[in-house]
């Protein structure tokens, strides 16, 4: 007669256990091909941004000493529009903030946006003011700032910087980095445009570079 070990009831404790950790393996990946399916499918488009209107209130720069570096005092109101272009999938735009930059620098502080979902082809349109008082400026920057505004041509940027979801049907999907540039030139002579600081009128509406 053989011995019994004792073991029998371990080994089918560790049967099951295998068992469940396969059968959830299975749904897990089961779950992640249908979702790719799904995204391959529908290949949602990137969001398509368009900087509408800008008017510059304010740029001011100034040394607070001979030995200091240069400081930029900047006030605008930017007009950005949104459209989705998906015809199935909606966005939602959970954190949006917006800021103006100046040769990658950046000269005002960050507005955010206030959250909102996006359906099919909708449109959404934001005019925050954007504002800078007091913001340390290189050298360099403040040399080429003064060469711009003594040829009367500007060009400064409007970033958004946030985190977006993809909706189709009911399922939502995780967060996605979204970040947008937008050009924004200004000249100081032609009859579009308002009259902001040192003359300067927004140039052109502009369409933005979106990464999601």
């Amino acid at each position: 007669m053989g011995k019994d070990c004792g073991n029998h009831g371990d080994d089918e404790f560790k049967r099951t256990c295998r068992q469940l950790l396969t059968i959830l393996l299975t749904l897990a990946l089961l779950t992640g091909i249908v979702v790719l399916i799904v995204y391959l499918v529908l290949r949602p488009t990137h969001p398509r941004f368009i900087l509408q209107d800008a008017a510059l209130r304010q740029l001011d720069l100034s040394n607070v000493s001979s030995s200091a570096a240069a400081v930029l005092s900047t006030a605008a109101q930017f007009t950005l529009a949104s459209r989705n272009p998906n015809s199935r999938v909606g966005v939602h735009y959970d954190r949006l903030d917006v800021y103006a930059t100046y040769k990658y620098q950046q000269v005002t502080l960050a507005a955010r946006l206030p959250p909102v979902y996006q359906g099919h082809g909708d449109v959404d349109v934001w005019s925050p003011v954007l504002a800078g008082p007091n913001v340390p400026f290189a050298p360099f920057l403040a040399d080429a700032l003064r060469k711009d505004v003594a040829n009367g041509y500007l060009i400064m940027e409007v970033r958004i910087d946030g985190r977006v979801r993809w909706k189709v049907g009911s399922w939502t999907s995780g967060h996605y980095h979204i970040f947008v540039t937008c050009p924004a030139y200004f000249i100081t002579s032609g009859n579009n445009g308002v009259v902001g600081a040192h003359g300067f009128r927004f140039q052109t509406p502009t369409y933005c570079h979106v990464e999601v």
